[in-house]
């Protein structure tokens, strides 16, 4: 079994901002693997769904959060489906790569991104994947002025192309192996 994460935050206000790609791509997964609709889980603070993908059984939670409480979440989660950190798959933005490149990774330090901080703290482990996607690329711009902006035009036909990467490398760790994706999604 897998956990995709989708770190972001909720609501209207946040809706195609940068720092919501991650919670955007999970469900776009979601919507890809024609998996049920996500239904709210008062006890985690967060959406949640599951079901199947290929033969493997995965998990789909948008924490109901604010990014820097994700961990909360993230760790109701794992209870529940009793997965380990390595099962984990936290989808989020990065400001430090550039607008249309991505990485996946795995035991990596949170790099400053206070949702994936808090989610280290929660699972009190970073032995879990991680695909960040960039949003950034100006590295004279402090993250704060870049993470609640909304996509140009421009930049959303480029976000768009990433989170179809990203569903499609979701995809491909799910069905054959992370390994196996990283190779592709870090290209």
């Amino acid at each position: 079994m897998f956990l995709i994460i989708g770190l972001g935050n909720p609501g209207a206000l946040y809706r195609e901002t940068k720092h919501n790609i991650g919670r955007e791509a999970v469900g776009a997964l979601q919507a890809h693997a024609d998996l049920p609709a996500f239904l709210f889980e008062k006890k985690w603070d967060a959406q949640r769904t599951e079901g199947k993908i290929g033969k493997e059984k995965v998990g789909l939670v948008l924490p109901d959060t604010m990014m820097n409480k994700s961990g909360r979440a993230a760790m109701a989660a794992v209870r529940f489906f009793k997965i380990k950190p390595a099962g984990v798959f936290l989808v989020h933005d990065d400001a430090d790569l550039a607008l249309g490149s991505a990485k996946l990774s795995f035991g990596k330090h949170s790099a400053g991104h206070k949702g994936v901080e808090s989610v280290i703290r929660a699972l009190k482990t970073r032995d879990f994947w991680r695909l960040r996607i960039g949003i950034g690329g100006k590295r004279d711009v402090p993250a704060e002025k870049i993470v609640l902006k909304k996509f140009t035009p421009q930049e959303q036909k480029i976000a768009k192309r990433m989170i179809k990467k990203t569903v499609a490398a979701l995809m491909k760790a799910i069905s054959e192996n992370p390994e196996k994706a990283m190779n592709e999604y870090n290209r």
